[in-house]
């Protein structure tokens, strides 16, 4: 049984003091949910977060990591840096990252094994463009990014995917439940490909298209679907803790 995952993405949003308000505000309100809860929190915000989140079920994710332990990358973040901050996951291949920084399917693999190495789960993000889906490009695109990004990975269970097509991020739109069930068993499916049938049922893949408080319930009832990489409604405890109770 996988164990759903509700991963909020702050994105470049709060200081270190408004994101420990807000965690402060969003422990009570999830602290019986039944999913894993995560928040993903700009890297400057980490330390002052990871305090803040001491003693509550709330994991605390980082939004990138650099593939080398260290080095002249001015700028970067290691993974080892992350994790002496009590970091267990961290967001690989965003498509903000993908579109404005120039993170490549090679990239997003080389952090992704950085990452695996010193013992964070990667939450690894792929999805098309409109235009891809809308030229029946989704599932070409999904396999290079699935096939490029995933190698060299030992046991897939032990990295998250989040599918997040790209037109249903920060837009308002939403693919329907059923589209976004049907493209993450596709997802689902190619991954058994690639690595083996048992392994991909283990793996838990997220929606990551602006799943908010209003849709979570329908999405979360889709069976492929093991949770939601959270953008803006993240940024609210009300919301995010209405999506992390969704079976409430």
């Amino acid at each position: 049984m996988r164990k759903p995952i509700i991963a909020g993405n702050w994105k470049m949003n709060n200081t270190a003091s408004e994101g420990v308000a807000l965690v402060n505000a969003l422990k009570p309100l999830v602290a019986n949910a039944d999913c894993e809860v995560v928040v993903c929190v700009p890297a400057i915000d980490i330390p002052a977060v990871a305090e803040a989140l001491k003693g509550s079920n709330i994991a605390l994710g980082a939004q990138n990591v650099h593939f080398a332990e260290k080095g002249a990358f001015t700028g970067e973040i290691s993974a080892n840096m992350l994790k002496e901050f009590g970091v267990k996951y961290v967001i690989i291949g965003h498509s903000e990252r993908r579109q404005y920084f120039g993170e490549t399917d090679e990239t997003v693999n080389k952090r992704t094994l950085a990452a695996l190495n010193a013992g964070l789960t990667p939450i690894v993000c792929v999805g098309e463009s409109l235009e891809e889906r809308e030229t029946g490009k989704t599932e070409s695109v999904l396999d290079k990014q699935l096939t490029d990004g995933l190698k060299g990975i030992e046991n897939i269970a032990d990295i998250v995917i989040a599918y997040e097509p790209v037109w249903a991020i920060g837009t308002g739109k939403t693919a329907t439940s059923e589209q976004a069930n049907e493209t993450i068993g596709y997802i689902r499916k190619k991954i058994g490909e690639l690595f083996c049938p048992k392994c991909a049922e283990k793996l838990r893949i997220q929606y990551g298209g602006s799943m908010n408080a209003g849709n979570c319930k329908e999405l979360m009832a889709m069976p492929e679907i093991d949770g939601g990489l959270i953008g803006g409604a993240s940024l609210k405890a009300n919301d995010f803790a209405t999506i992390a109770n969704y079976n409430k």
